[in-house]
């Protein structure tokens, strides 16, 4: 790295860090052969060779010296680096703001967030909004800010978190079969894995206003109505105490079971920050995030059952022929745990603890390339 003074227009001086070709040819770092261990975690990035194929890298400092000799080779992909903020005005000209990406990584994270949020809005909707307004003639449309909202969030974030630890099963999955770890995963697996941290901070975010929501539910004016009416209801029925033991179990468990849930997606969203990970080895990073990411997992499915209790088996849970939305959002993180269940039987596991030390099948599968890249 050589820094360099200029002085602009305004008698400012400004600071350009630039990477030197010459110092960088001296460290020879091959970004196609970067071995990845882990198969559970949120941090994996994507970086880009010269003919733009995508691999998959577990620390920060080696995609920045990655892509500074990418751009040491090729000037015209070198990026800036500054050591504190500038204005438009005082960059080189040779810099174009415009050409500049915002944010390439959240793109289709926040695609694949916006049309599960779409679904599921659109289900719930049917359900509690539709439903009653065509079948009964009730308008239920003041449900859709908050009462809607919040069952969309919730449902949209399990999805999410299961879709962290998917690819990674799939990984696994596929290397049992290969019997090998160095053979190279297909294209949409490598970019599904190269997303996850995006996913798994956006789980988060949608579990938080999730929480935010919950918390508002005493502040509404329909709630004070309906809370007024079962007061009144109460007393036409000579009833001196409304407790029902049931109803307060669940709610209690219900929950515990989400704080605890989020809570621990706190913990995985802040091990995710640069600061904090850089600062613990790659056994202490892997182990929060596939030991803790897991149980968290468990934690929100579990505060998905629990909220639906006995809605299971109750046919007036089932309007129009459809399932209730705690069904369906339960599914996939359901099937996640399984299938994690099922890798962690001692003869597949066994296996998998060899693959991942270098262990090779005496006949792996015929028309497949082996290359030097590790799996995830």
């Amino acid at each position: 790295m050589l820094a360099s003074s200029l002085t602009n227009k305004r008698g400012k001086l400004a600071i350009y860090i630039l990477p030197i070709s010459e110092m960088m040819e001296e460290r020879q770092v091959d970004s196609q052969n970067t071995v990845v261990e882990d198969q559970d975690t949120w941090h994996e990035l994507a970086i880009t060779d010269p003919v733009d194929k995508p691999h998959l890298v577990h620390k920060e400092s080696e995609d920045q010296e990655a892509l500074l000799l990418n751009g040491a080779k090729h000037p015209e992909h070198r990026p800036l680096l500054v050591s504190f903020a500038l204005e438009e005005f005082e960059f080189p000209s040779s810099v174009c703001l415009e050409e500049m990406p915002l944010f390439p990584q959240w793109h289709l994270p926040l695609k694949l967030m916006a049309i599960l949020m779409a679904l599921t809005f659109l289900y719930t909707f049917t359900r509690d909004v539709l439903q009653p307004f065509v079948s009964q003639s009730r308008s239920d449309f003041y449900k859709i800010p908050i009462l809607v909202m919040n069952k969309t969030l919730p449902w949209t974030a399990i999805s999410l978190l299961a879709l962290v630890y998917l690819p990674g099963l799939l990984a696994a999955l596929l290397q049992l079969h290969r019997g090998t770890k160095y053979s190279s995963f297909p294209g949409w697996l490598e970019r599904w894995m190269s997303m996850r941290k995006q996913l798994g901070l956006l789980a988060f975010f949608l579990a938080a206003l999730h929480a935010i929501y919950s918390l508002c539910y005493p502040m509404r004016r329909s709630y004070r109505y309906k809370l007024l009416n079962w007061a009144y209801q109460q007393v036409q029925q000579n009833q001196e105490d409304s407790w029902v033991a049931d109803d307060v179990w669940r709610m209690e468990i219900y929950v515990s079971l989400g704080i605890m849930g989020l809570g621990l997606l706190a913990l995985l969203a802040i091990s995710s920050l640069p600061s904090i990970s850089d600062a613990l080895n790659w056994r202490e990073f892997t182990w929060m995030q596939r030991s803790l990411g897991y149980a968290a997992l468990v934690l929100c499915t579990a505060h998905a059952l629990v909220y639906g209790w006995r809605k299971w088996v109750e046919p007036k849970h089932y309007v129009w022929y459809t399932p209730p939305s705690f069904i369906l959002a339960s599914l996939l993180p359901a099937t996640v745990l399984l299938v994690k269940a099922v890798l962690l039987l001692p003869c597949l596991d066994r296996r998998l603890g060899q693959i991942c030390r270098g262990w090779e099948s005496p006949r792996p599968p015929r028309g497949r390339g082996v290359t030097e890249k590790d799996s995830l």
